[in-house]
């Protein structure tokens, strides 16, 4: 590692390399940090889509056939059913509801599921079929793909409308996902809080700001010994994409 690598660790990796057990690495060829945390690895790369790549995306996943600007539009005058008034042109949102706690409520923020044919998935109770790859979410999956060295077959987005949109604790841990799953999260927007906590004892954490741009992967053993959510940040009020690609086997 050099100097300017030296002077330029981000925050959160200096702050959990002090502890026991952790540690990490850069590589250089990927310009990646491997961190090593208990029975787990993240990949992070704070900037792995540069600014223009990033804002083009964002108009991509929101352009719509309404000429809606999705940086002045008041989403939530379009959630529920609603959002069926807006033709989005690239991504097809939907506003889904889940059972939890024996009430069908709808979950805080918008999702769209893409992948192969054959990768339904369910989640919450929720059981969705994939919409086929796109142009644009396939160039953002081969970058991926090479980071992981992996072939991702599906992806999760999920569109955080503001800070009040959330995401509450769980493990990416469905049958469908297999032993030790690598999910590989890719964040354009608005900066968003991502918390990591373990299992068995919820005050070991580890916290990440996911930036316009940034890559974060989890792998090992991450899904069965740690947790992980987007919490409400009142004070954002900026729109956020996120997805997070996996492998349905």
């Amino acid at each position: 590692m050099n100097l300017f690598q030296q002077q330029n660790i981000p925050d959160f990796i200096q702050k959990i390399a002090e502890r026991e057990g952790y540690s990490y690495t850069f590589d250089a060829q990927n310009a990646v940090y491997i961190v090593s945390v208990p029975n787990g690895k993240l990949i992070y790369a704070e900037h792995f889509f540069d600014q223009k790549i990033s804002d083009r995306s964002m108009d991509y996943f929101l352009e719509n056939e309404n000429e809606l600007d999705w940086r002045t539009t008041e989403w939530r005058d379009y959630e529920k059913e609603k959002l069926a008034q807006i033709k989005f042109k690239n991504i097809e949102w939907t506003h889904d509801q889940i059972k939890m706690f024996g009430k069908i409520i709808y979950v805080p923020r918008y999702s769209a599921w893409y992948g192969d044919a054959d990768t339904e998935y369910t989640y919450s109770g929720l059981t969705m079929q994939p919409k086929a790859w796109n142009k644009g979410l396939n160039f953002i999956k081969e970058k991926v793909n090479k980071i992981a060295n992996l072939e991702f077959n599906s992806v999760l987005l999920n569109w955080y409308r503001d800070g009040i949109d959330s995401m509450g604790w769980h493990a990416d841990d469905e049958k469908e996902l297999g032993q030790n799953p690598v999910i590989a999260s890719v964040n354009f927007g608005a900066t968003r809080r991502f918390i990591l906590r373990r299992k068995d004892n919820n005050k070991e954490k580890v916290e990440v700001a996911l930036k316009h741009g940034t890559l974060l992967i989890m792998a090992g053993e991450m899904q069965h010994h740690w947790q992980h959510s987007v919490p409400k940040e009142k004070k954002v009020g900026e729109d956020r994409v996120n997805l997070t690609f996996r492998v349905i086997r």
